[in-house]
């Protein structure tokens, strides 16, 4: 047995204070989890839709996609025409300009 007084004593470790931050984090973390364990779920089942009320919306759902179908077919065929409209003025122009051209070739053969 030692008697001495200065023989060095283990003294108790102290925690810094990132250590008492890292529990407090740890012990949040958990209070949480549980929190969101142990709460209730909740609703449930969603509401059941009845036959009639689905097939009211499939068909208001149907008719908008047709009309949405039309609108785009006739956007398509006012662009056709259009289109088509351009290119023929176009053609006429390329027309004058080849018998303007072969008018003027005609008079430097000469």
């Amino acid at each position: 047995m030692n008697t001495s007084l200065n023989s060095p004593i283990a003294s108790p470790r102290s925690i810094s204070g990132e250590g008492w931050a890292a529990i407090i984090g740890a012990m949040g973390s958990a209070f949480l989890l549980a929190k969101k364990l142990l709460s209730p779920k909740p609703g449930g089942k969603p509401e059941a839709v009845s036959r009639a009320d689905f097939y009211a919306e499939m068909l208001a759902t149907r008719e908008r996609i047709n009309a949405t179908h039309l609108a785009i077919l006739e956007k398509l065929d006012a662009n056709q025409r259009e289109l088509l409209a351009a290119l023929e003025r176009q053609v006429t122009r390329i027309n004058a300009l080849e018998s303007g051209l072969a008018r003027v070739d005609e008079r430097t053969r000469k």
